[in-house]
């Protein structure tokens, strides 16, 4: 895979080339005639990038690709003028906890996940053995990504990656990916009839980004991977993405904990993160009666709520965000990390989540504006509920004697955007 620099020093050749060569590109109708004068300069610009090194992709493969591909204005995470963006479409992001935690959903992924435990043993045996990550964690990935490979991907994947490096939110990370997506045409890893993808251009049995397949794309004898078809070639790279992102093998992902008295969610976070050892000299202790494992009293972790006060609180490791690191959301994780302890004979959580409303990323996003207004350290707004947002909120609850829950409701938005005084 060619480095980084060599990669921008290539996109400003790629770009400059494109100037020039868009306006002949339009009269010779080798960009879509539907697409708008605009969109087809902006197209030949990736041409003249996805022509040159590092990617090399061929005017034949250049045309196949793109033939007929306008933005598709329908999917979500788009700035397009005079409307309103839509969310940012995930999951993870627009459903509750518990309803993305859907118990019924993970029983059924669990029982199908031992399942296929048992057939493909010899395969998840080998990843420990030589890549060291835990089985069930990679066959849960599989699981939540894309159920076992029965969850048929919408969208042709050049056309996804394209509208979003022209019309969306992070325009330099998605034309990075399309330019990989020209470059799996051109090396036939995929054919532009299978590019099948997510909103986000995810592909295969365990959803890699175009670059990931030139990063971690892995097989165990020794072929040429195939991330579509052949599970074994998914599961090894998955497991490979998670060894490069930090995995440590035998260390388990995070334990489900009863809060002590006197302490709340507003202990949550990384940057609280502590031995396992001096949690439990804090009162935390792991519920139905679990012990602590020895082995990994020296091991940090940090309290993490997804639900606020409203569902389970747990102690996450290293391996918990390095799952995160897969795919950046704490419900995410906890889905992956629990449906993996489901494959591995695990029952349901012992605490029961509470029906809790997902705010609309805009109004999650005002909370966050207002608590930045208040002097609180929000690190990013984004309109997304992660453990800061959540330790904050759960902050301004406690400075103003309201009752500490962690999690954003209409009440919290008009209390802060009430009046109450700037500090």
């Amino acid at each position: 895979m060619a480095n980084s620099t060599d990669i921008r020093v290539w996109r400003r050749f790629g770009v400059a080339l494109g100037a020039l060569a868009g306006a002949l590109l339009v009269l010779a109708g080798a960009v879509p005639a539907r697409a708008d004068a605009s969109f087809a300069q902006w197209l030949a610009g990736v041409r003249a990038e996805a022509a040159a090194p590092p990617y090399n992709v061929s005017a034949a493969v250049l045309d196949s690709a793109f033939k007929g591909v306008t933005p598709d204005l329908g999917l979500p995470d788009l700035v397009l003028p005079g409307r309103t963006a839509k969310s940012s479409g995930q999951a993870e992001f627009t459903k509750s906890p518990r309803a993305y935690l859907d118990p019924v959903l993970l029983s059924r992924l669990g029982g199908q996940g031992r399942e296929l435990a048992r057939q493909h043993a010899a395969t998840i045996d080998r990843i420990e053995n030589v890549i060291g990550v835990d089985r069930h964690v990679v066959l849960a990935i599989w699981g939540r990504e894309t159920a076992f490979g029965t969850h048929k991907l919408p969208h042709y994947a050049i056309r996804v990656l394209a509208t979003q490096a022209y019309l969306g939110r992070r325009k330099e990370l998605f034309r990075t990916e399309l330019l990989f997506a020209l470059k799996m045409l051109e090396d036939r890893i995929v054919t532009v009839d299978t590019m099948r993808s997510s909103w986000a251009g995810a592909m295969g049995l365990t959803q890699f980004m175009p670059s990931e397949f030139y990063q971690s794309a892995r097989s165990l004898d020794g072929r040429r991977p195939d991330l579509f078809r052949s599970v074994p070639d998914a599961l090894a790279s998955a497991a490979e993405q998670l060894r490069l992102k930090g995995w440590v093998t035998g260390l388990p992902w995070g334990f489900e904990v009863i809060v002590p008295a006197g302490a709340d969610c507003g202990l949550e976070g990384p940057d609280q993160a502590r031995p396992l050892a001096v949690w439990a000299r804090l009162g935390f202790k792991r519920t139905n009666g679990q012990t602590w494992p020895a082995a990994h009293a020296s091991a940090e972790a940090y309290l993490m709520s997804p639900a606020g006060a409203f569902g389970p609180a747990f102690l996450v490791t290293e391996n918990y965000k390095v799952i995160r690191r897969y795919n950046m959301s704490d419900l995410y994780a906890t889905f992956v990390g629990h449906l993996a302890d489901r494959i591995a004979g695990g029952g349901d959580f012992d605490t029961p989540w509470k029906e809790i409303a997902a705010m609309p990323e805009s109004e999650v996003a005002t909370i966050q504006q207002q608590l930045q207004r208040r002097g609180l350290a929000i690190e990013k707004i984004d309109g997304k509920v992660g453990s800061n947002t959540r330790r904050l909120i759960g902050t301004y609850q406690r400075q103003n004697k309201l009752a500490v829950d962690c999690w954003p409701t209409r009440g919290l938005l008009q209390h802060l955007t009430s009046g109450a005084p700037v500090r």
